[in-house]
């Protein structure tokens, strides 16, 4: 629901990718299946295609191209209203970390790591990627080693009710990754999923170590609300 830390600074960046996945999964939703259907195959990204781009290198801009486009779109609304949970939930305090500009850098960054990772594990899949998911794993990597005290309030279920608690940000996400990690090993060489859980997994990674990189040696200072 939301975690202790207040940012110093104004998330405006993260409120802007939000606000932008927004618009695009609206318009999406504007469109006739076969038409969306299109969208998700001309703009999303096709592990064979890229597969193919490196044995003979052609369409080499266009496949790069898919790699950014992929991730501003969404399979529906649970899909998309997940996703900007927990980039609004994990973001602002991420973006307050990096400063704006590299903010935005890494976001896409770990989006492309996500889909990379996702092409290694199923590399001749015709079927698209789409989603901000491996950025916003990104995101949640950099959270995980940055604010390591911070508390996450959550919603558990508990059998058929639901109680609000706070949880360490290090146990939630690191249970959110273990869980990530389980499922795409159980995915490996089995029927095609719906769900590119490598891109989860490469995105997290590539979050923890961009953020090192990025933002080397800063203190974990922060307001706790």
């Amino acid at each position: 629901m939301r975690d202790s830390v207040r940012p110093r600074t104004t998330p405006f960046v993260n409120w802007i990718l939000i606000a932008l996945n927004l618009y695009v999964f609206i318009r999406e939703v504007m469109l006739p299946p076969r038409q969306l259907n299109e969208v998700f195959y001309t703009l999303g990204v096709i592990p064979a295609s890229v597969t193919q781009l490196l044995l003979n290198g052609s369409d080499m801009v266009y496949v790069i191209i898919t790699f950014f486009t992929a991730m501003f779109l969404h399979g529906g609304w649970t899909h998309m209203l997940g996703n900007m949970l927990f980039l609004w939930v994990f973001g602002d305090n991420v973006e307050d970390r990096l400063g704006h500009f590299k903010y935005f850098l890494f976001y896409l960054a770990t989006g492309i790591f996500g889909s990379i990772a996702h092409i290694i594990s199923n590399p001749f899949s015709e079927v698209p990627i789409i989603g901000a998911s491996g950025a916003i794993a990104g995101v949640l990597g950099a959270y995980f080693v940055t604010f390591p005290r911070a508390r996450v309030l959550t919603l558990l279920p508990i059998i058929i009710f639901f109680t609000i608690v706070e949880i360490p940000a290090v146990i939630f996400l690191a249970f959110w990754f273990v869980l990530q990690l389980f499922n795409g090993t159980a995915s490996l060489g089995g029927a095609v999923n719906p769900v590119a859980w490598w891109a989860h997994v490469g995105g997290f990674l590539s979050g923890i170590a961009l953020i090192k990189i990025m933002a080397p040696g800063r203190k974990h200072i922060y307001n706790r609300e």
